[in-house]
């Protein structure tokens, strides 16, 4: 009485139906995928082995975890929805109590090899469907979620301003394009409206969008693989990298313009330029972490770095150099104060050379002198003469070679003059430079 009244209840539930059998199990055994058989696992569906089959291939794109300049990988987080023709797996609904659609264990049907061919993923990041679904018109579908690592090829010439195309390219491993033709189910417009309403993380990019191409593959003679490439498009968010890297750097190199106006006298615009140079190589390394350094091109940001670099390297130099020229300057002082007073600092140059002339003239007419006295005499043989000659020449000498010595000397201030006039050159020309740079760059960045 009991199981009567139960089976009634289930009856006008809609549960069961005492006529006829409605389970799944029935429709299982009539497509012969109650148990798994090769038959149907191994082989591809198709009624002549000259008929290819369709494979539709859709990618809803939920997530960007990375994009990673060093390593040139792009990760996403995505959902692949593949659905093939497979000729053997139809029945009429009405026939099943209008059942039009159910679920298999997978291993029970035949799947296409489908792969991506810029995958570098590890097994665990990919989450299988266990389940296969099966349509009455001869349609089955499977849908897996993955966490996708792919090789992508970046263009960072234009870095942090840049945008990237990823491409996610479907094909078959084995199958040809007279086997399997690979197509894509939705629009494209449609995968770009699902991607921008159900995308959770973005990272530091903006997503752009995504094309969808289809292509045949030739690796030579008359074999073809058709492919479907997914290109992702996603813009850099530059803001955070622009505080980080460009703006301290150009805020260094106004600095080490400001530093121009330090003394030279208390020695710290030297310690000053130094500090300076350290603090842009800390922001090189920075950069250099984050750039890759097999790029074709290089970065305009890293020629950005590099010129400041080299521009403050050549101010420190050119520090150097003034403050050589002012403790040389300063040595010059002292001698002079030391030296005895040949020439006066009020007597032009040309009276200092005059003196040891004037004084040659003396010495010749003392020699002269004594000519005439003994011009009669036998004056060659005379040692006394001859000494004195000697002596007077010889003297002569020395204070020719001594004069010119001292006289030649540079007058105290005349190195700091020339310092000062360098600076004052160096740093017009410094200007000039800079500003000519920072705009030529800025147009390489922009466009």
């Amino acid at each position: 009485m009991n199981t009567l009244w139960l089976l009634c209840s289930l009856a006008l539930m809609g549960g069961v139906s005492t006529t006829e059998d409605c389970s799944y199990h029935r429709l299982q055994e009539h497509l012969g995928l109650s148990q798994k058989n090769e038959s149907t696992t191994g082989l591809r569906p198709v009624v002549h082995w000259t008929n290819s089959t369709l494979v539709m291939v859709d990618m809803i794109l939920f997530g960007i975890m990375d994009l990673n300049e060093k390593s040139s990988t792009f990760t996403s987080y995505v959902f692949i929805s593949t659905a093939w023709v497979n000729y053997f797996i139809a029945w009429e609904p009405k026939e099943f109590c209008g059942i039009s659609k159910m679920t298999v264990p997978r291993e029970r049907v035949w799947i296409p090899d489908i792969g991506i061919q810029e995958d570098i993923s590890d097994t665990s990041s990919t989450i299988l469907s266990p389940y296969v679904q099966v349509h009455h018109n001869w349609l089955a579908q499977v849908i897996d979620q993955r966490r996708l690592t792919t090789s992508c090829k970046m263009d960072l010439y234009r870095f942090p301003l840049d945008t990237q195309s990823c491409s996610i390219t479907f094909k078959s491993m084995i199958h040809r394009a007279s086997e399997i033709k690979l197509r894509a189910f939705a629009s494209t417009t449609a995968v770009n409206h699902i991607t921008r309403e159900s995308m959770t993380t973005l990272d530091e990019w903006d997503f752009l969008g995504i094309a969808m191409t289809e292509e045949e593959l030739n690796y030579g003679g008359d074999e073809k693989w058709h492919q479907l490439i997914y290109k992702i498009t996603l813009r850099r968010r530059p803001l955070l990298y622009i505080i980080n890297l460009v703006v301290p750097i150009a805020f260094f190199l106004v600095l080490d313009l400001a530093s121009f106006f330090i003394s030279e006298a208390k020695g710290e615009k030297l310690g000053f330029k130094v500090t300076i140079l350290l603090s842009i190589s800390v922001l090189l390394l920075i950069l250099n972490d984050i750039l890759p350094s097999t790029a074709n091109n290089l970065p305009v940001i890293a020629i950005y770095c590099i010129v400041i670099f080299a521009l403050t390297g050549l101010s420190l130099l050119e520090t150097m150099l003034m403050s050589f020229l002012i403790d040389m300057d300063s040595r010059v002082d002292q001698d002079v104060q030391t030296s005895a007073k040949t020439c006066k600092e009020t007597q032009e140059e040309t009276e200092c050379r005059r003196e040891p002339e004037r004084d040659a003239e003396s010495s010749l007419e003392k020699v002269d002198t004594f000519n005439k006295k003994d011009l009669d005499g036998d004056w060659l043989n005379n040692p006394h003469l001859l000494q004195l000659i000697l002596k007077e020449v010889q003297n002569v000498r020395q204070e020719w070679f001594s004069v010119n010595v001292r006289c030649g000397q540079k007058k105290p201030g005349y190195w700091e003059k020339v310092a000062r006039r360098i600076d004052q050159a160096y740093f017009c020309l410094y200007l000039i430079t800079t500003i000519s740079f920072l705009i030529f760059i800025s147009f390489m960045w922009l466009h």
